[in-house]
């Protein structure tokens, strides 16, 4: 973390544009990063409507990534395997691992997405799986 002037020890969520969204609309909202003095982390907060899900299909990532739902239930497939994970759910893609998350049920989900260490600035985050 850094100790420059204007670092923010506390991050809200927009919950105001996430409220104005249409209820197809995916949004996400980075709140640590390395564009924002952490290298060691990155959070997101995700709202993704029914029907959404990860935009880039099943894919891998070089570093870990952690979901924590907060409101709704999310479909993930993890190596193959397919599970239901309800508010209040940890969901864990090892880094390397096939992976992808969607929503089919009626109801939005909302979850905090934590990558550790935070992915490096110009290299692609999310990688295929052809």
């Amino acid at each position: 973390m850094t100790d420059e002037p204007g670092f923010a020890y506390v991050r809200p969520v927009d919950l105001a544009r996430f409220a104005a969204l249409a209820p197809d609309e995916r949004l996400s909202q980075k709140l640590l990063d390395r564009t924002s003095g952490a290298d060691s982390v990155a959070v997101k907060y995700i709202r993704t409507p029914p029907g959404g899900g990860s935009p880039e299909g099943l894919h891998t990532h070089v570093v870990e990534q952690v979901f924590f739902v907060l409101a709704g239930t999310m479909t993930v497939e993890v190596d193959g395997a397919v599970q239901q994970a309800p508010a209040g759910s940890l969901v864990v893609f090892p880094k390397n691992v096939p992976h992808r998350n969607w929503n089919d049920t009626d109801a939005e989900t909302v979850h905090l997405a934590i990558e550790a260490p935070a992915p490096q600035l110009g290299e692609p985050f999310a990688r295929p799986v052809v």
